[in-house]
């Protein structure tokens, strides 16, 4: 079935049989800077949804002397540019940018946090524009080719270049996948803290918090390792997604810079009125046997300490939500809500509101980032003291770039945290990660020299 638009602003579409979007995925294996965003679990409408978008015909990006402000103005002057009224019943992504923001991009929003962090390792800011995308609604189990026809801006240059590009992608949905070019071996796996730093560390944060500089700040171990040449970093990819099936994963490959991602918590969302945030905090493991596995359900629900730190970025996120958003229309639907995942068991909350009139998407996005349940309240004191804590730039999730893998895991630090407890539930919120890393164990991490 294919569309052709009667209006000048609609993209091109033309439905496929539905099939495993990894299998689609990896017949992509080695086209430009890939992006696969993958609902490997759905939780209602949570996870509905997914992507592949290859060969992008524009790249966002910054430099470090740029300030945060003025590259998401740039930026919503590129997205103003490329943009076409969606075609309604297909999913909602139709065309457009998509990439990663690094943790470090908010040492651009904050001129005091600059000075005070390490300096990134990757770029801030990559986001390409994708003029075709294949897009999967798992709830349907229907596919379609999308395409804008972009860089093309006339009527029949536009569509013409559209078709074009479906039969390319349709043709590549039907080419052999390449075979994995690896295995899963890393070893040699070293965090920047062993088991007593961090726990001096959450102690250096409580005093922080006494002292009246934060509520609660987020601290987090690195883990890295260097690749062998064997090593494939899709596959790790594949096993994670194996491993830790959820509803926002991702597998980013662009050249000298790939990321891995299997996350249940979305930072926002936005569909052209309403924002919406959904912070995790609170967090306890899985077990196999179902009546412990009740128990640490129960235990999650009935912390004092948890829901309080879930309250605490709940509150910070309508400050950052009201700063875009009309006045009063920033709510919490959902309080503390419980939901489970492969490996863990997790408090949920939900904040919404409708962007006021003159804001943009950059505006939402410089008042959001970097996440409240990443950082900590007040947000900005809360990454200084990160920064001063860590010492080791956070880019994202599971990285590889420059011959090395490195991945994250941490957790919210409160008044009444305990610096053991603490660093078990970042071994726990990482164990998918290590189990997908083949033979990786807890005892092998080891500390990097000293700093």
């Amino acid at each position: 079935m294919k569309h052709v638009p009667t209006a000048t602003d609609e993209p091109l579409w033309r439905e496929i049989a539905y099939g495993d979007p990894v299998a689609v995925m990896r017949r992509f294996v080695g086209q430009r800077d890939l992006t696969f965003l993958d609902s490997a679990v759905q939780q209602g409408e949570l996870g509905r949804y997914s992507y592949i978008a290859a060969d992008p015909f524009e790249t966002f990006t910054l430099a470090e002397v740029e300030s945060g402000e003025a590259a998401l103005a740039r930026l919503d002057r590129r997205l103003a540019r490329w943009k076409l009224s969606p075609v309604n019943g297909l999913p909602p992504f139709q065309g457009g940018f998509a990439g990663y923001i690094a943790y470090e991009f908010a040492r651009l929003l904050e001129p005091q946090i600059k000075a005070r962090t390490p300096p990134p390792d990757i770029p801030p800011v990559t986001l390409h524009a994708y003029d075709t995308i294949i897009a999967f609604d798992h709830h349907a189990r229907r596919c379609w080719i999308i395409s804008t026809g972009f860089p093309e801006t006339g009527q029949q240059e536009r569509i013409a270049c559209a078709e074009r590009r479906i039969a390319e992608i349709e043709a590549l949905c039907l080419a052999r996948a390449p075979d994995l070019a690896g295995d899963n071996l890393i070893e040699g796996w070293r965090s920047n803290f062993t088991r007593s730093d961090y726990e001096a560390a959450v102690k250096r944060t409580i005093d922080y918090i006494l002292a009246g500089d934060i509520f609660q700040a987020n601290i987090s171990q690195r883990f890295s390792a260097a690749m062998p040449a064997s090593f494939d970093p899709l596959a790790f990819y594949l096993a994670l997604r194996a491993y830790n099936p959820a509803t926002f994963g991702a597998w980013l490959d662009y050249g000298a810079v790939r990321i891995a991602s299997s996350s249940p918590e979305r930072l926002i969302s936005f569909d052209g009125a309403l924002a919406e945030a959904r912070p995790i905090k609170g967090t306890r493991r899985r077990d196999p046997d179902p009546r412990v596995d009740a128990m640490l359900k129960a235990e999650l629900l009935a912390s004092r300490k948890d829901r309080a730190e879930n309250v605490m970025i709940v509150d910070l996120l309508r400050n950052d939500l009201s700063r875009v958003a009309e006045p009063g229309s920033v709510q919490v639907p959902v309080l503390c809500g419980l939901e489970t995942y492969a490996s863990v068991h997790h408090l949920t909350s939900v904040v919404t509101g409708r962007l006021a009139n003159g804001r943009t998407r950059g505006d939402l996005i410089a008042a959001c980032f970097p996440g409240g349940s990443i950082t900590g309240a007040p947000k900005i004191r809360a990454q200084e003291i990160i920064a001063e804590i860590e010492n080791v730039p956070r880019n994202r999730t599971v990285l590889f770039h420059k011959g090395n893998a490195h991945f994250q895991g941490g957790g919210g630090i409160t008044a009444k945290s305990s610096p053991p407890d603490e660093y078990e539930e970042t071994l726990a919120k990482v164990n998918r990660i290590a189990q997908s890393f083949e033979r990786l164990q807890t005892e092998l991490f080891l500390p990097l020299p000293s700093r």
